[in-house]
């Protein structure tokens, strides 16, 4: 069950915390076929001493619906990611193997009514002895009252 994280000073109290570990996810040879069609990457399924291996952007891609899987945020507008830091694909995915992300909640600055919010994620594979990604994915969060707000030009009348 994912950990529920409440406006800002809910996320603030988190801060240096382990936030958990998402369910184990099977990266299938047929997932891996639907990856390369979608991005038309000809490389998604590398074949390494005999098998077939997922590249980086896979298990990279799977993070986001990894992330809900150990956290939700509530009172909080939209989150954006800002961007990935220390990204690092330290070992292969096998076709057929399961991945797990486990999160650790690195910073929160909050500046008015934005804020950053920044994860360490290290991402585990059941046929790998050490992780086989890690790095820091940053968030660009906004107050939940400004996330209501109409936008700029908007007619308030209609």
């Amino acid at each position: 069950m994912p950990i529920m994280l409440r406006g800002f000073e809910g996320v603030r109290a988190y801060v240096g915390f382990d936030l958990g570990k998402s369910s184990w996810v099977e990266v299938s040879p047929e997932m891996l076929r639907a990856f390369a069609s979608v991005t038309d990457d000809r490389d998604v399924m590398l074949v390494d001493d005999g098998g077939s291996v997922a590249h980086g952007y896979v298990p990279l891609c799977l993070m986001i619906p990894m992330l809900r899987d150990i956290y939700l945020l509530e009172d909080i507008g939209p989150a954006r990611v800002c961007g990935i830091d220390r990204l690092r694909f330290r070992a292969q995915v096998p076709a057929s193997s399961s991945i797990r992300l486990s999160v650790r909640l690195k910073s929160f600055e909050a500046t008015g009514e934005d804020a950053r919010l920044t994860l360490h994620c290290e991402m585990e594979c059941d046929a790998a002895r050490e992780p086989v990604l890690d790095g820091e994915v940053a968030y660009r969060l906004m107050r939940s009252s400004r996330a209501l707000e109409p936008a700029v030009g908007t007619n308030r009348n209609v």
